[in-house]
Parts: structure tokens; sequence; C-alpha cells
């Protein structure tokens, strides 16, 4: 039996990059000797198993043999006489098909040395166009590691699967999870440069796909384009470190740009609307998480509004406070204010761009929180009174002290 690590641990030592866990392939045994060694099972579709000391994962050497559409289309063989070479061959890309002895030795039998070192993102085999979530999970790849270029016989690849209808074969989750990975990483503009020119983003998220080409006012937009904008602004978010539910809604903010009718361009008038229809099928067909879902439609409906806080009447502001239930969820109400700084900045010679509205904004909320609402109520019997001397008291905490 002999134990290799593999794979991204291996991949990032060479990169320098910290190491965030390890994994192994076993070569040369059966699950029956692996649990007698104490080793605990844990795999559903092949043999994996957890190290009783370290939770790290062990996997058996393993082929697959496509079988059907979709990455669950495979028959996975492990077996004691499978190579260790076999089980690198199934792997995605060159540079994740790199395996390390114990005692240090390099094992690279596809170059992935050479691609680390020329920054070319390349896949190993011809199989890799049997499972249709490698094309999300390279376009995940260059939006962590954004000085990698992906390699043309590679792209061509990924053509030839999006025209074959295999991308078409994947499961909502399985979306959902890369590209929630994918907006996480460094540079997620990257992440969706591939998948536009595969052509896979027009199959998995033809709303944002639409987007490129269509212009915007180029006074309030210099870069003009509401697909390179809404890139800049998901990466804005990226490089502010922003939560997931933030960049999910700086990247679905403006979807309804990409149905407004051509005779009025560039003017986009009702798109907020429109934005958070388009939404509400995005976000149902991908089973987006609650908290991306309903900042991403807060973000949507309201991103625009907030540009007015600076000529808002304060009892405007403060129903505008209550729209966002900011009262109630000021941790949310935060995160709206991230997206739209995020859409404000995102905006080529804006990038610093001063926010007074978010400031005003906040201050009102401020004073508009100082209020004891549980005191208020105590003076009167009926819902709506109550519900109207609590407005009128915080109305006038944000008259008092706003300035």
């Amino acid at each position: 039996m002999n134990i290799y690590c593999v794979g991204g641990a291996v991949r990032d030592e060479l990169l320098g990059l910290p190491i965030q866990d390890r994994d192994y392939v076993v070569v040369g045994a059966t699950p029956e000797a692996m649990v007698k060694l104490g080793y605990r099972p844990v795999g559903k579709d092949f043999p994996v198993f957890l190290h009783p000391d370290t939770q790290e994962e062990y996997a058996l050497a393993r082929t697959e043999r496509k079988t059907a559409k979709g990455y669950k289309g495979f028959q996975v063989h492990a077996a004691p006489d499978v190579t260790l070479e076999q089980d690198l061959a199934r792997r995605d890309l060159t540079i994740n098909a790199m395996a390390k002895t114990a005692d240090g030795e390099m094992i690279d039998p596809f170059d992935g040395q050479r691609d680390i070192q020329a920054k070319v993102l390349r896949h190993v085999s011809t199989a890799f166009v049997e499972d249709p979530v490698r094309i999300l999970r390279l376009a995940r790849f260059a939006a962590r590691f954004t000085e990698f270029c992906v390699a043309d016989e590679t792209m061509q690849l990924m053509r030839e699967m999006v025209d074959s209808g295999e991308v078409d074969a994947l499961v909502p989750e399985r979306v959902w999870q890369e590209l929630s990975k994918g907006i996480m990483e460094a540079k997620p503009s990257c992440m969706f440069e591939v998948l536009r020119s595969c052509g896979a983003l027009a199959r998995i998220f033809p709303e944002l796909d639409r987007l490129w080409g269509v212009p915007q006012p180029t006074q309030y937009h210099p870069e003009i384009d509401t697909g390179i904008h809404v890139m800049l602004v998901v990466d804005y978010a990226a490089q502010q470190g922003f939560s997931l539910p933030v960049r999910f809604a700086a990247l679905t903010h403006d979807l309804g740009k990409g149905t407004t009718p051509k005779d009025v361009l560039p003017r986009h008038i009702g798109h907020e609307m429109r934005s958070v229809a388009l939404l509400k099928d995005v976000v149902k067909r991908l089973r987006v998480p609650n908290d991306c879902k309903e900042l991403a439609m807060m973000v949507a409906q309201f991103h625009g509004k907030l540009h007015a806080v600076a000529h808002m009447k304060t009892s405007t502001m403060l129903h505008f406070l209550m729209e966002l239930d900011a009262i109630r969820q000021p941790e949310r109400f935060q995160l709206f204010l991230q997206a739209c700084e995020s859409d404000s900045r995102g905006r080529t010679g804006l990038e610093n761009c001063a926010l007074p509205e978010a400031e005003r904004l906040q201050q009102a909320l401020i004073f508009a929180q100082s209020v004891d609402a549980g005191e208020v109520a105590k003076q009167f019997s009926q819902p709506e009174q109550i519900k109207q001397a609590v407005f009128e008291a915080r109305l006038n905490a944000i008259n008092v002290n706003l300035l």
C-alpha cells in the first residue's frame, strides 16, 4: 500500500500559497484493508476514508468511465491494481494532477509544474469533456489564479462541450456551489470571462450574459457597457473582502438592464423592478440561499433610490429606512450599503468616489434607533396610534440631530 499527497496541496505548495487541507490517494489497498487500519469510510460514490487521527481524506486510486450525460454519469472503478498515474489521468487540470510521496518525491506525469511556471490552465486529457462541472471549476480557478490564462486547446474543448449540450445537464445545486465559490475568489470577473468565452454563461446564467453590449449613459457610467460595469462592481466587492451575499447582490443588481427596450437606450427607466422580476427566476432556478436572495432582491430594487437621499425630506428618508427594514435588521442594512458602495465605485474613474448619501442614511438610522419605542408605546392603547407615535418620535430625533 502506497500513499501520496495529491491535488491542491501539491499545487499550492509549488505556488508558495498556504495549504488549506491535504488530500491523499492510496494505491494498492482495498476498502476492507482501510477499515482494518482504522480509517472511517465516508465516500458515497467512490471509496473515501478519513484518517483516524488527522481526519484528512484518503481516497483509493480509481478510474472513471462515462455512462451518461452530466457530472453524475460515471462508473467508478477502484481496485488495488489501479495505478497512481491512472488516478491522476482522470483529474481536470494538469496543475491539479501532481502527486508527492512522503519523502518529497514529485510525480508529475502531465507536466503540471511546466504549466504552473507558464501560468496556464490546461486539461489533462480529452476525458475533461465527460464532466461539465470541470468548466465551472476551471473558471473558478481563473478567478483565483488571476495571472493564469486558459490554454487554447482547453478553451476549444469547453466550447465543444457547450455545443454538445453537456453543460445543460448540470444540476442547479452544483452550478450555485461553483459560482458562489468563484464569486468569493480574488477576481470574480475572470471566472465570468472564461464562462462567456466558451459560451457556458449563456446556458447557465442567461440573465447575466445578456448584459454585455448593453449601453448606459456616459455621464453616469464612463465604462458604458453594462456587463463591464457589473464586473467592476463585483470585483470591487471582492477587493473589499465583502461577504458572499454582498458579492451576489453586486453581481445581480442590474439584471433588468438586459431587458431594456432598444429604442430607449442608453436610459434604463424602471430597470430596478425588472431586475427584481428576473432575480426571482434566478434564485429559484439556482436554489440560492435565503441570505443571498433577500439581500440581492433589496439591492436590485433600492440601489437607485439611495442616490436620491441627499434631496429627500427627513420623513421620506425614515420611510426609506423602514422599507429597508433597517431598524429591525441593521446588520443587513450595512450589507445593503456595502453593495451600493460597490455599485457606485464599480465605474471607470470613480473607484474612490464619495458616498455622502450612504453616510447621511446611516446617521438617520442611528438617530431613529435612539428612540425607545417601548416607552413611546406605553402612552397609547391602539396599534395605529402606537405606530404613528413611534414614527413621529423617530422623525423628531432625526430632525433634531441630523445636520
